[in-house]
């Protein structure tokens, strides 16, 4: 009885310096790789998923030497589980690259390796392009007279005018524009610039145009709220921080309008941006600079929609086409 107190004893530390290397290694995610607080929860999440199906595999919670024995037939079985839960290929590729991130913390602090994981691939993910809204549709989504038989408050489509028009004249992601505080957004012809932070908390600075401020200060002047200096720029309907589902349904409120599809989402705007500056000769890197990318080749994706838009304009246009 007593060996066996004494065996369940070493298991429970055992388990409790998988633990703690977790937060550790979070931790170093969160202070050293600077990811936003939300992929750092996405990948405490997947690591935990990988853990707990680790301990039903092995019949006992890992150990950080059960970690370093797996065979990639365990790597696979996992695969295997998730793909019977109805996982799809981009979240377990996700959670995937989690484990294998968790793994290699663990090597750099010499605490066991990681073969396993790296011997086997990744699930492919089907390449799609991104679907950017068409330039005059683009234009025509901050146009007033769209909004004018919705029975809402002027303030609130002055607003939602002023994020949609920012989002497609700067490239910004929607949780960057909803970021902004009142402070960071000079008034019409004071300034052509906004310091914007992005994804790993990485600053950049991007244009915005004169028509962007102007919308944005017919907002403000129409806000109930009066946001201060270092509040957020756009609030909601009881003067809180704006959230995105609202800018979604009310680019969804505009797709109806103008007739778009579903892939016309806020988020396409940002692909918009990037894409209508490709067609009118922006330089890939000046590109990358302004949507905040971290690499070259995520931005090189848009080089691809633009050959696409050029097939397909060759394929209406040329009479032998």
């Amino acid at each position: 009885m007593a060996k066996s107190r004494r065996r369940g004893g070493e298991q429970t530390g055992a388990a409790g310096a998988v633990a703690a290397e977790v937060v550790r290694w979070l931790a170093y995610l969160e202070a050293e790789r600077r990811m936003s607080p939300k992929t750092v929860e996405a990948y405490g999440r997947d690591v935990s998923q990988f853990l707990a199906f680790l301990a039903a595999h092995l019949g006992g919670t890992p150990t950080l030497r059960d970690l370093a024995r797996l065979a990639p037939a365990d790597v696979r079985a996992f695969m295997a589980a998730r793909r019977a839960d109805g996982i799809g290929s981009r979240s377990l590729m996700r959670t995937l690259a989690g484990a294998r991130s968790f793994v290699r913390f663990l090597e750099r602090r010499g605490k066991g390796k990681g073969t396993a994981l790296a011997a086997v691939r990744a699930p492919k993910i089907p390449k799609t392009l991104p679907k950017p809204v068409a330039v005059a549709a683009a234009k025509r989504l901050v146009e007033t007279d769209l909004r004018a038989a919705e029975a809402r408050a002027p303030w609130i489509l002055a607003r939602d005018a002023a994020v949609l028009a920012l989002l497609y004249g700067s490239g910004l992601r929607i949780s960057e524009a909803l970021a902004l505080k009142r402070q960071d957004v000079p008034a019409p012809g004071a300034g052509d610039a906004i310091m914007v932070t992005g994804k790993g908390n990485r600053q950049r600075m991007v244009p915005v145009l004169l028509q962007v401020t102007r919308l944005i200060a017919d907002y403000l002047r129409l806000c109930p709220y009066h946001p201060p200096p270092d509040g957020p720029l756009f609030v909601g309907a009881k003067g809180g921080p704006l959230r995105p589902r609202i800018v979604q349904l009310a680019m969804a409120r505009l797709r109806g309008a103008l007739g778009l599809a579903e892939t016309a989402t806020p988020h396409a705007l940002r692909h918009s941006f990037a894409t209508h500056l490709l067609a009118r000769g922006g330089d890939l890197r000046a590109i990358q600079e302004l949507l905040g990318h971290a690499s070259l080749s995520t931005t090189q994706i848009y080089t691809a929609v633009d050959g696409e838009r050029l097939l397909e304009v060759y394929r209406n246009a040329h009479p032998r086409a």
